[in-house]
């Protein structure tokens, strides 16, 4: 019997590295002698350079970026030894980066975020993945454009900071300063929402508010953003509210993919070619994976997916441990997982589930693990 594990992290009690260090336990206890193997597993939200670094091989760069506030802060990126770049958008221009109190949106600035990209292009650097999910900014991309070389304009021909509130303000875009190596380079980036640019459901009006927007600052923003959109439309003829996408991180996913051609790819499935996971499945008997609360989301890009799908076009039988159960969780039984079973054994406050969470995790598998013995008990195999 061979297990893999490849469980997302539970938010705030367990990292996917300790839900492997459990399932093994429990495995072990119930398969003595059994063999096993686990992998970090990331949707392409926060955690993903080190889920990708802590089972490929490679090396954590790091370096003094502008935060999103115009501060210098300590990023850092990844490197595997075929030469590719995965990055995290966060780790420069993230929403935790900025005080609560300092959230502003007409402030913020992706800055840092071109200044990491640049980074790994001088050092030569040809692949970059980048994540864009957990900003704390809503400029469109600018500031991240801008530290690649391109110069946004006001009416005078003056050149814009490139924040939020700049948008607006925005005459003539001129590319010709781009950053040559740009061209020689492929981008993935890794987004699993399909917010447009503009509107309703676009950049503004569905994370604006996380950030620090008001509805007032909202108004003021979309504006831009909307000018913002028409500009790219007039000058390069995309329009970025028919592309899927363009709004995730307040627009950055429209400025990557205009100026630096970059291909939007699923996160999770971004994190499983990184980390060469259908490889890993190669003489697997079972996969364990899991989430801390699943639902209707779940089936959205989200880790159980992902390994589920990969899982069911192998022929191999995959399960999850969870720590709940909402509406809509049984969809993911589409996707690849044969079952759900929840860590949470009994009536209790969220307070004391959070807090024994390695013990209703450890009983959670070991009840797993017996389910499994009693079936191969059934079909003859044990």
């Amino acid at each position: 019997m061979r297990f893999l594990f490849a469980s997302d992290s539970f938010k705030g009690t367990l990292s996917s590295q300790r839900t492997a260090q459990l399932l093994a336990q429990a495995a072990q206890e119930i398969f003595p002698g059994c063999e096993w193997d686990s992998v970090t597993a990331a949707d392409g939200g926060e955690g993903t350079t080190d889920a990708v670094l802590d089972v490929a091989q490679g090396e954590r760069i790091r370096v003094t970026v502008t935060g999103p506030l115009g501060e210098p802060v300590e990023a850092s990126y990844g490197v595997l030894n075929d030469g590719r770049v995965v990055m995290e958008m966060a780790a420069a221009s993230g929403l935790p980066l900025v005080p609560e109190k300092d959230r502003d949106p007409r402030r913020t600035t992706t800055y840092g975020t071109g200044e990491m990209i640049r980074d790994a292009l001088e050092r030569g650097y040809r692949d970059i993945s980048i994540a864009i999910g957990g900003s704390a900014t809503n400029d469109g991309g600018m500031g991240c454009m801008r530290a690649l070389g391109i110069r946004f304009l006001d009416a005078s021909g003056a050149e814009l900071s490139g924040c939020g509130e700049d948008l607006i303000r925005i005459e003539r875009i001129d590319i010709s300063g781009l950053d040559p190596r740009v061209r020689e380079a492929h981008f993935t980036v890794m987004c699993d929402v399909t917010n447009p640019l503009c509107g309703p459901e676009g950049a503004t009006y569905t994370y604006g508010r996380q950030k620090g927007g008001t509805p007032e600052i909202l108004e003021k923003l979309e504006m831009g953003m909307c000018h913002y959109r028409d500009l790219i439309k007039k000058q390069f003829d995309v329009d970025m509210d028919r592309i899927p996408g363009a709004g995730a991180a307040g627009g950055l996913g429209a400025a990557l993919m205009v100026f630096l051609k970059g291909q939007l790819r699923s996160g999770i499935e971004t994190v499983l070619d990184l980390i060469g996971f259908d490889k890993k499945l190669e003489g697997v008997s079972l996969v364990v994976t899991g989430e801390g609360a699943t639902d209707w989301q779940s089936v959205f890009g989200k880790v159980m997916q992902g390994v589920g799908e990969h899982c069911k076009r192998k022929g191999i039988p995959a399960v999850a441990i969870v720590g709940s159960m909402g509406p809509g969780a049984e969809d993911i039984f589409d996707h690849g997982i044969d079952s759900i079973m929840t860590t949470v054994n009994g009536i209790m406050p969220l307070d004391e589930a959070l807090g024994r969470a390695e013990e209703l995790y450890l009983n959670a598998a070991r009840r797993l693990f017996r389910l499994l013995r009693a079936g191969s008990r059934i079909s003859g195999k044990e």
